[in-house]
C-alpha cells in the first residue's frame, strides 16, 4: 500500500510547533522547505494511472493526509494571526494611538498575506482571535486535522450569541469529543450546536434571530455567461411571501398560455415589479457600458467592459445596446452615448483635474470607468470612496493621477498608522529588449519596447511589505506584457 512517509508525524506535531511560532526566520524557512518538497514531488512518488488497487488505496490515504496537513496549516495560521494582532496593538499603543483605533489595518494585512480581500482578512482575524482565546478544543481539533477551517468557522459562528462561559461549554462538549466530531457534516454540526445553545441560553438564541432581521440586504454579483446573481437576505416570512407571489403569477400566466418557462416568468416578474416597467426588457437605468467605437460601429471583436461585472463579448454588448434601439413604440429603451478619450499609445483614459478637495461628479465618473472596482489588491468590491492617493494635507491634488476608487473597508484600512501609498511614475517594470525586426535591419541593435504606462498604485504596509495595483485594461487598449502583472507583492 502506498504510504506517505513522515507526513502524519509532521501533522500531529504541528500543535507543539505552534507554541514556538515566534521563531521567525527559521519557521519561515521550514514552511517554505515543506512547500518546496511538495511542489518538487519529494513528498512521495505517486503511482501511475495503470497501477493496481493497492496504489488506489494509497492515493486515498495520501489525499486524507494532505487534508489533515491543510487543517494543521490553518491552525498555525490562526496562531500566527493572533500573535501578529497582539504585537501590532502593543506597538500602536506604545506609539500613542487612541484605544478605539488600536488594531486598525491589521485585517487588511492578514488579507494581503493570504491573497484575500481586506474584508475577508478581517473575518479571518476575528476567527483567529476566537479560536486562540475562547475555543481551545476547536483549535486542537483543527490542528489534528479532525475538522477543516470551514467547520471551525461554523463552530465559531454558531456560538457567537452565547456568553464566554456557555461558548466554552459548547466547545468542550462538541470539539472535545474528536471521534464524534469527525463524523459530523455541516448540517449535523450546526444542528448539534443550536440544540446545545438553546438548552443553555434560549434567550440568547431568540435575540440572535431578532438581530438577524436588522442584517437584511440585497446584493448583486457576476454570474457566468453575462448573467448576474441578485440575492436578497430577508426575514423568513417576507422571503417566502415574495417567492409565493412570483410562483402564483408564473402559474397564472402559464395557465393562460404563456410560452415562457416558470422560472423565466418568475425572473421577469421580479424585474418588472421592482423597476415598475411593463416589460423586463425595458429597464431604464444607466449601466455604464464601456466599449470602443470600433466595436460598436465597425463590428470588431474588442470586448466591452461593464463596471461591477467585467468583460462582455463585443457581440453581447452590441446586442445589449441595439436590442430596443430599433424597436417601435413607447416601450423601447433609450440609449445615450458618452465619449471617453484615451491616449493612443497606451489606451489609458485621458486625465481630468480639479482644484477642489472633494472629487467632482465628472472626475468621479472618470475614476469609476477607469478603476471599475476597488483598487486594493485581491479586493474587487464595488467602489464606494474616491480616495486621494497622496493626501491633500501632504500636497496631493484632486486629479485623475492622484485619485483611486476604493471600497469603504479598504479606504479605512489605509488610514491606519504606518500605511503609505503613492503612484508610480512610468511603467512598473523595466523596458524589454528584443531583436530588431528583420524587415528593418536584421543586423541592427536590439529594439527597446517600453511597456504601456498603466496607472499603478503602490501600497506600503507597516511591516514593510509592498503591494502594487494597476488599473484594469479598457476595451481597445494594448495588453500589458507578461512581465507587468496587475498585482504584485514583495517584501520591503
Amino acid at each position: 500500500m502506498y504510504e506517505p512517509k513522515g507526513l502524519q508525524n509532521s501533522v500531529r506535531g504541528s500543535e507543539e510547533a505552534g507554541a514556538d511560532y515566534a521563531a521567525g526566520a527559521s519557521t519561515l524557512a521550514f514552511i517554505r522547505n515543506c512547500a518546496g518538497l511538495l511542489e518538487n514531488g519529494h513528498y512521495g512518488s505517486f503511482p501511475q494511472a495503470d497501477s493496481g488497487v493497492d496504489d488506489l488505496s494509497g492515493l486515498i490515504d495520501s489525499i486524507r493526509a494532505l487534508e489533515e496537513l491543510k487543517a494543521a496549516a490553518s491552525a498555525a495560521q490562526a496562531r500566527a494571526t493572533a500573535i501578529f494582532d497582539a504585537m501590532t496593538r502593543q506597538a500602536q499603543a506604545a506609539a500613542g494611538v487612541k484605544a478605539d483605533q488600536l488594531g486598525k489595518g491589521v485585517g487588511a494585512q492578514i488579507g494581503f498575506a493570504r491573497r484575500e480581500s481586506p474584508h475577508r482578512g478581517t473575518r479571518l482575524l476575528g476567527l483567529a482571535r476566537i479560536l486562540t482565546r475562547e475555543m481551545p478544543h476547536t483549535l486542537h481539533a483543527l490542528t489534528l486535522g479532525v475538522i477543516s477551517e470551514w467547520r471551525a468557522t461554523v463552530l465559531v459562528r454558531e456560538t457567537a450569541c452565547l456568553s464566554l462561559t456557555d461558548r466554552q461549554k459548547v466547545d468542550e462538549v462538541i470539539a472535545g469529543n474528536l471521534d464524534e466530531l469527525e463524523q459530523l457534516g455541516d448540517r449535523a454540526l450546526i444542528a448539534k450546536i443550536k440544540t446545545l445553545s438553546y438548552a443553555m441560553d434560549p434567550h440568547a438564541v431568540v435575540n440572535r434571530a431578532a438581530h438577524a432581521v436588522a442584517e437584511r440586504f440585497v446584493s448583486c454579483r457576476p454570474a457566468p455567461d453575462t448573467m448576474t446573481y441578485l440575492t436578497a437576505l430577508l426575514p423568513v416570512a417576507q422571503g417566502v411571501g415574495v417567492y409565493a407571489a412570483l410562483t402564483r403569477e408564473a402559474d397564472r400566466l402559464r395557465a393562460a398560455g404563456d410560452p415562457r418557462t416558470k422560472g423565466q416568468i418568475m425572473a421577469d416578474t421580479l424585474v418588472e415589479r421592482t423597476t415598475g416597467q411593463a416589460r423586463a426588457e425595458d429597464v431604464r437605468i444607466e449601466v455604464q457600458l464601456i466599449m470602443t467605437d470600433r466595436a460598436l460601429l465597425a463590428g470588431t471583436a474588442e470586448p466591452a467592459v461593464l463596471p461591477g461585472y467585467g468583460m462582455l463579448p463585443a457581440q453581447t454588448a452590441r446586442d445589449l445596446i441595439r436590442r430596443h434601439s430599433t424597436a417601435s413604440g413607447a416601450g423601447s429603451t433609450r440609449t445615450w452615448l458618452r465619449r471617453l478619450y484615451t491616449a493612443p499609445s497606451t489606451g489609458q483614459l485621458v486625465g481630468m483635474d480639479s482644484r477642489a478637495r472633494l472629487v467632482p461628479e465628472g472626475l468621479a465618473r472618470f475614476i469609476a470607468a477607469r478603476d471599475q472596482v476597488c483598487r486594493m489588491p485581491w479586493c474587487g468590491a464595488p467602489i464606494r470612496h474616491f480616495d486621494h492617493i497622496r493626501p491633500v494635507r501632504a500636497g496631493g491634488t484632486t486629479s485623475a493621477e492622484n485619485i483611486q476608487g476604493l471600497c469603504e473597508a479598504c479606504n479605512q484600512a489605509k488610514e491606519a498608522p504606518g500605511w503609505t501609498t503613492r503612484t508610480l511614475d512610468g511603467p512598473p517594470t523595466p523596458p524589454i529588449e528584443s531583436p530588431a525586426p528583420k524587415a528593418v535591419d536584421p543586423n541592427g541593435p536590439p529594439v527597446i519596447h517600453t511597456p504601456p504606462v498603466i496607472h499603478t498604485v503602490e501600497t506600503l504596509t507597516p511591516t514593510g511589505h509592498v503591494y502594487r495595483s494597476t488599473a484594469p485594461p479598457l476595451p481597445g487598449s494594448r495588453p500589458a506584457p507578461p512581465c507587468c502583472p496587475g498585482n504584485r507583492a514583495r517584501s520591503g
